[in-house]
């Protein structure tokens, strides 16, 4: 599905150290590769100097200050996650979690970042007005082997939009303000909904699930305005439902929400569209 990934990042970009289960350097594919033995597994899956970035700032400001790892697992226990990481059926490919059987999503955080997406400023620095604080360098607390290959500046934390990084190469999203003025940011992700899956998928759960999932629903879920609408547009056209010519924006931003539309769900719909 994804092309194989660079076990290290470019030689330009200076990547923090990350902490590991054993405490040192863990050892890349690449080792495995060139004849050296996999790493021994320590009885002791996370070290207990492991800790989770506070949300204190200091002089309105938050930098994060938590232990960056590698694993999905190690950030799962850093952070006291409870719900396992959600498995895809193999026969449609959506990802199921168990407490939530109507969110379906097709695509991981991981996905969704490695495809090319919010112009490359989604983890951005920003000044929240729903936190009142300032904040930096919060993709340290996603898995970093969801950023393996990845130019963290150009891709991930850029201040400029660049929709030459996404996937369909066009520009989608409101601003943080609008998202703000909206009600839809909350204090527990003030970076959005994207913030809010990343962690929903990794096993967090708060009382802001259902609210988030209703959103995504009523955007790609089977009566989802974006995705049928992108459906119309390609029956009417005439073309392959995977045809990147028809309605890039929309494809763009159903992608940011976890989505990217199967042949499967177009033939399902299509005897609805009116041409």
């Amino acid at each position: 599905m994804l092309k194989t990934l660079r076990s290290l990042p470019p030689k330009h970009l200076k990547m923090p150290k990350t902490a590991t289960s054993s405490g040192t350097k863990r050892p890349s594919s690449s080792d495995a590769t060139n004849g050296s033995s996999p790493p021994k597994k320590s009885k002791k899956s996370v070290p207990s100097e492991f800790k989770k970035g506070t949300w204190v700032g200091k002089d309105g400001k938050y930098d994060y200050d938590g232990t960056v790892l590698t694993s999905d697992e190690d950030v799962r226990t850093r952070d006291g996650y409870t719900e396992p990481v959600p498995k895809r059926d193999s026969k449609t490919n959506v990802l199921l979690f168990p407490d939530a059987k109507d969110f379906r999503p097709n695509m991981t955080p991981k996905e969704v970042l490695q495809k090319g997406s919010f112009g490359g400023t989604y983890y951005r620095p920003i000044k929240s007005s729903v936190t009142g604080l300032r904040y930096n360098k919060v993709w340290l607390e996603l898995p970093q082997n969801w950023l393996e290959g990845l130019e963290v500046r150009k891709k991930i934390s850029s201040s400029v939009y660049d929709e030459g990084v996404n996937t369909y190469k066009a520009k989608c999203g409101g601003s943080l303000e609008m998202w703000e003025s909206s009600g839809w940011i909350k204090e527990c992700d003030p970076y959005g909904w994207f913030m809010w899956y990343t962690r929903f998928y990794l096993g967090r759960r708060t009382d802001d699930d259902e609210r988030q999932i209703g959103r995504w629903k009523a955007l790609t879920g089977d009566k989802g305005r974006f995705k049928n609408n992108l459906i119309g547009k390609i029956a009417r056209a005439g073309v392959k439902f995977d045809n990147k010519a028809v309605s890039p924006v929309i494809r763009q931003t159903l992608q940011h929400w976890g989505y990217t539309l199967t042949e499967k769900d177009y033939l399902k719909r299509l005897p609805q569209v009116k041409m």
